[in-house]
């Protein structure tokens, strides 16, 4: 009995809005990281095994077949007004930040540099591995800026999928007074599934994009990943008790 008793010394520990708040976004830029560190291991897979003859090549067209879907595509949003413009630049900040602030193009530059013919030592040896890695760490500075318009793309597309949300919220709260009226039945388990899976699919929607080892269309993913979040939503509103 004395083991089974609460102490009275243990209090239950509940999060805060703010602290909800700073560990959603910890928990985003963890998947935002994990989806770029599995594209440039895809990549550099790819580019032993897969697309050999393409190397260094093939994340250099991700890069321009990206930005040339919202050249062609993305002409409006209501996020920006110039897509393009906004998507190489995200593209252009993030090349800057991550390569030229940190001097990692410095010291790329400065391992590749021919040495000199009497020189020796520290230097030699790093020119002499940067010759055999030279263009996957090319490769991997082109794909994170592919990720960066990619994410760009995404940051556009979010009007998409409040919208899609919206409509969604209507239909089914429409639904649930036609029940509530009408005397239909409840399913917690269906609420509590439809409910728990917006966020997942929401989540999912960036992570297989943004890790795609080549290049497609965007509209094949926001749009079918858009209307199943907006299906969990219908479901969620249609099935919310009918007395609160």
């Amino acid at each position: 009995m004395a083991e089974t008793a609460a102490d009275p010394r243990r209090r239950e520990v509940r999060q805060g809005l703010l602290s909800k708040t700073l560990t959603t976004l910890a928990q985003g830029v963890q998947w935002l990281l994990l989806a770029l560190l599995f594209s440039i291991l895809t990549e550099w897979a790819g580019m032993l095994w897969w697309w050999p003859e393409e190397g260094l090549q093939h994340s250099r067209s991700m890069l321009e077949a990206e930005i040339g879907y919202l050249d062609s595509d993305f002409r409006r949003s209501i996020v920006t007004s110039s897509p393009a413009t906004f998507a190489k630049a995200v593209a252009d900040k993030t090349y800057t930040v991550l390569f030229e602030f940190t001097g990692l193009v410095d010291l790329i530059a400065w391992m590749s540099a021919p040495p000199a013919p009497d020189e020796n030592g520290l230097r030699l040896w790093f020119h002499s591995i940067s010759q055999s890695i030279a263009e996957f760490v090319i490769a991997a500075m082109q794909v994170t800026q592919v990720f960066s318009v990619r994410l760009a793309i995404l940051t556009l597309a979010t009007p998409v999928f409040v919208l899609f949300s919206l409509v969604a919220l209507v239909d089914g709260f429409v639904k649930r007074d036609l029940r509530r009226w009408g005397g239909g039945r409840e399913s917690s388990f269906v609420y509590h599934w439809a409910k728990r899976s917006a966020l997942p699919l929401l989540v999912l929607s960036w992570v297989i994009y943004l890790a795609l080892p080549f290049s497609l269309h965007p509209t094949f993913i926001v749009l079918p990943f858009a209307m199943l979040f907006a299906l969990s939503v219908a479901v969620t509103a249609s099935t919310f008790k009918k007395y609160i």
